[in-house]
């Protein structure tokens, strides 16, 4: 993603990033360790099982 983009300041690419890392990474890109679930997937139904 930041190989193949210019960014014209910091604080765009800090956005970009976020809006990368926060929407697609942890919440819609599944994983195989964890059963093939997102990280917040994952993360709820740790939660759900520890309390």
């Amino acid at each position: 993603m930041i190989d193949h983009k210019y960014y014209y300041s910091i604080s765009q690419a800090k956005a970009e990033i976020f809006q990368f890392i926060e929407v697609w990474y942890n919440r819609e890109r599944i994983h195989s360790v964890p059963g093939y679930k997102t990280p917040v997937e994952f993360m709820e139904m740790y939660n759900q099982e520890v309390a």
